[in-house]
């Protein structure tokens, strides 16, 4: 009897996570990442020529992360495939369900010629993360203005600061390992401004607080990175963030305000700070593209809208299971714990009863957290009171707040398809991926229509809804693909 094909898509925790578990299940596994190193964001390594000497003393859980990745890489039934992006997910005929086909393009990037071939798997664990989300804001466009994972990944993955006096702001805990990056690899950082005031973080932590004994080890990384701005004396902020950046050219001075509890500016607050770069989250947004492309079903939450998963990871498309950040964004364990879960169910592992009821309960203590972030750390309904006229809301295409509105305003325009192409929002390089979501607020709040309602028949969330989900050259869609690759038969 044959083992299973198992194809994971993203190596970061999760992705490795299932990865082992399948392994040790006895599945042959084809692990997929962007990437030309296994980690993600959570383990970014840097290049492999340029190697920290000990990497232990930059990253949390270096140790155990290491000895999973060198596991999974050197197990005989592991085919890593590193820069292979998957860019699209052909579903199966209806009459014979089952998981998608997977296109996959490999090789570097910004290399020509990449050969793209297919996998056709038993079962498909996707592990693809998510993305900062950051909301708009007048200078947002401006050199100098980073998103704090863009700025997290240069820190961490090449040792290259964004500046040399760097102000960090938004909201949720993921700002204290950023500051704690950019000081490690040599910027001085300002301050760093929680958006949310006292009073809604304590409503969010301290609700059931019994809970929280289950995250001591996120409790000893929060002490870990206190205790490092104390040493560097950098200022920690609550009820503030950035609401202006200014510059000739590119950034040399933000204008930060203290807010309300709806995120509203409290008037006469303002004050200004030199800087020359500025990094803001404010949260998460899961990457959908491969999950929605594959016809796996969504479930809205209070931290926005994630794939939704069974008991068993499994989605609602079969064949197909979800682990990490694309199910609810709870941090590095419960996303291993999620993977391991997929993979050795994926695998048809054996049943090993006790373990699976442990990762559970580290699953289901991870969504617990997940929530609770959710809580104390949400998005204000007032932020786009920060927004002016002339503010670019998506920058791909330079599109203003005023067109939006404008858009909007007028009935036969503000369905989402139509205003993407009077306004362009959403039609530049990145499609969507970072203007979406803000847009289809605005335009929701505008229009006085509800978020969530389909476009055209198709639920939401639309930015994520696309046939390619990365890009891919005309030549190479063109050519003439490899077979497609079996593990069985290499």
């Amino acid at each position: 009897m044959t083992s299973r094909h198992v194809v994971v898509v993203g190596a970061g925790p999760a992705g490795l996570a299932a990865a082992e578990a399948a392994l040790a299940a006895g599945a042959r596994v084809t692990l997929l990442d962007a990437a030309d190193r296994p980690g993600g964001q959570y383990h970014r390594m840097l290049p492999e020529a340029y190697d920290a000497a000990r990497p232990e003393v930059l990253q949390h859980g270096w140790t155990a992360f290491d000895r999973r990745r060198r596991r999974v890489l050197a197990h005989p039934r592991c085919a890593w495939w590193p820069e292979s992006p998957v860019w699209s997910l052909e579903r199966p005929d209806p009459a014979r369900p089952g998981p998608p086909r997977v296109h996959v393009l490999r090789g570097p990037a910004d290399g020509g010629g990449r050969p793209r071939t297919a996998l056709d798997p038993d079962a498909l664990v996707l592990a693809v993360g998510a993305h900062d989300r950051v909301l708009p804001f007048p200078g947002w466009e401006l050199p100098g203005v980073f998103t704090a994972g863009a700025a997290q990944a240069l820190a961490k993955g090449e040792r290259v600061v964004v500046g040399d006096r760097v102000l960090v702001a938004g909201t949720g805990p993921f700002l204290l390992p950023v500051a704690a990056s950019l000081l490690e690899a040599g910027s001085e950082v300002v301050g760093v401004l929680e958006a949310n005031t006292p009073g809604t973080l304590a409503r969010g932590w301290a609700r059931r607080p019994w809970e929280l004994a289950a995250q001591a080890a996120k409790t000893g990384e929060l002490a870990a990175y206190s205790a490092l701005l104390l040493r560097r004396r950098v200022p920690y902020r609550t009820g503030r963030t950035v609401v202006e950046a200014r510059g000739d050219g590119r950034v040399e001075e933000v204008v930060t305000a203290r807010l309300r509890p709806d995120w509203s500016v409290v008037p006469g607050s303002e004050r200004a700070v030199a800087v020359d770069a500025v990094c803001v989250t404010h949260g998460f947004s899961p990457q959908l593209e491969l999950p929605l492309a594959a016809g796996c079903a969504l479930r809205r939450t209070p931290g926005g809208e994630f794939v939704d998963v069974d008991g068993d990871q499994a989605t609602s498309c079969p064949g197909v299971y979800a682990a990490g950040e694309i199910t609810g964004v709870a941090g590095a364990p419960a996303a291993r714990a999620e993977g391991a879960l997929a993979g050795w169910l994926a695998a048809e592992g054996a049943p090993d009863a006790r373990a699976l009821r442990a990762l559970r309960r580290s699953r289901d203590q991870g969504r617990a957290f997940a929530e609770r972030l959710a809580r104390a750390h949400p998005i204000g309904a007032a932020w786009p009171g920060w927004l002016r006229p002339e503010t670019v809301v998506c920058r791909c295409e330079e599109t203003d707040y005023a067109s939006v509105r404008r858009v909007a305003a007028d009935r036969a325009s503000s369905g989402t398809r139509v205003a993407k192409l009077e306004t362009r929002a959403g039609l530049g390089p990145c499609q969507a991926r970072i203007c979406g979501p803000t847009v289809a607020e605005l335009n929701a709040r505008l229009s006085g229509e509800p978020a969530d309602r389909p476009v055209e028949g198709l639920p939401a969330p639309a930015p994520h809804r696309r046939p390619i989900a990365q890009p891919i050259r005309l030549g190479e869609l063109a050519s003439a693909p490899d077979p497609p690759y079996h593990p069985y038969h290499p």
